[in-house]
Parts: C-alpha cells; structure tokens; sequence
C-alpha cells in the first residue's frame, strides 16, 4: 500500500495507517505540533517556580509579613499561583506550591508556609 508523508509529503509503503516514512518524520512532525503548547507550560512553570522562591527567600520562618512593594521589586507575580485555600472563615490564601500568600491590607501581604499533611 502506497501512504503519502504527513511530514516531508514523501511516498512509502507500509500498513495503511502509518502516516511517517520514519521515525525522525514522525519526531520532527509531533515536536513542530507540541512547541507552543510546551513554550506556554515552560513559561507559565518559570514564573511559578520565581514566584515560589522570592516567596521562601522572604519567608524562612515560615510565617512574615511583607509590603506588596517588596515582591513586587523582586520580580513576583500576582498573576501566577498553583492553588487556592479558603479558610472556614472565608480567607483566601494563594499558593505557589508549598509557599502562600494573604492580602492583609494596603498592599501588605502575610507569607505562610503550608505544612505537609
């Protein structure tokens, strides 16, 4: 059975869903369609990863307050978080991974550790 190339349009033989005449089509094929979706999560994981260590760098205590100024000036950024925790009493911490946040007031920010269960 003829198949045509979904990568370099070239004509082989093969089971009649093959859609690569090699293995280095098929690689170069499925890394063009995966780059932006992989440049995206490789971004977005650098912030987070940013976010979490200015996080632990003012906070090895495990519990301090800060002023918004402060992160901001270190490069952290309020847009980027892994998870969200609502207290009981409504209270919400965002998290960078292990390391969270609570707005407190005028730009003043509580920064807590959240133990392993």
């Amino acid at each position: 059975m003829q198949n045509t190339c979904a990568e370099c349009g070239d004509s082989f033989k093969g089971r009649s869903d093959k859609k690569f005449c090699s293995d280095a089509c098929r690689n170069t094929f499925n890394n063009r369609e995966n780059n932006y979706t992989n440049n995206t999560i490789k971004r977005i994981n650098h912030v987070l990863r940013k976010n979490r260590k200015i996080l632990e760098q003012l906070n090895p205590e495990g519990k301090t307050s800060v002023p918004g100024k402060r992160l901001r000036d270190l490069g952290f950024d309020f847009d980027y978080f892994t998870h969200v925790y609502r207290t009981k009493k409504g209270t919400i911490y965002y998290f960078c991974y292990e390391q969270g946040y609570l707005a407190i007031d005028a730009d003043f920010y509580t920064l807590v550790k959240r133990e392993e269960d």
